[in-house]
């Protein structure tokens, strides 16, 4: 694995998205927008409602929801990078999961149906046990179900 170094306007541009979209998901984002609404919206009898009045918002938050597309989806990315990363640690630590699961995000859409149709019938059969404890891992669903049972039943079997 190389180690390479971020460039600054990187390094610059993730610590900003991050304040920038924290900051805008606050109360005082939101009341600082409802105020310039206010106070547009009072200064339309003064410009008489007219064109220019309405192309100041509309240009106004046209820039603002354009350029806040981008911060908010590269700090959306870095949180989804992190949790994937998490969520890998714990599948590559248990035994009783699979790691086929680790790089579950980059499969395709149809491999993902495909995946989705194996947990629906995982998901039967566990509801059939009516136990909670009784999962499955994606290799050796059916064999694991039965040993499940018979450890329940109180013949634990070897695998």
């Amino acid at each position: 694995m190389q180690n390479k170094k971020p460039g600054r306007f990187k390094v610059f541009f993730d610590r900003f998205s991050g304040k920038v979209t924290h900051l805008a998901g606050s109360s005082i984002a939101f009341l600082s927008a409802f105020g310039i609404i206010i106070v547009w919206a009072v200064t339309g009898p003064i410009f008489h409602f007219s064109d220019t009045w309405q192309l100041v918002i509309n240009t106004g938050t046209t820039i603002i929801t354009f350029l806040m597309v981008f911060v908010i989806q590269q700090s959306q990315n870095k949180d989804t990078l992190a949790l994937h990363l998490k969520l890998n640690e714990l599948i590559a630590a248990s035994d009783c999961t699979s790691n086929r699961l680790i790089d579950v995000e980059d499969l395709t859409e149809e491999e993902l149906v495909v995946l989705k149709k194996f947990y629906v019938k995982l998901s039967q059969l566990a509801k059939n046990e009516k136990n909670l404890f009784a999962t499955h891992s994606i290799d050796e669903a059916e064999e694991r179900h039965e040993e499940k049972l018979n450890v329940v039943k109180g013949k634990k079997t070897r695998r």
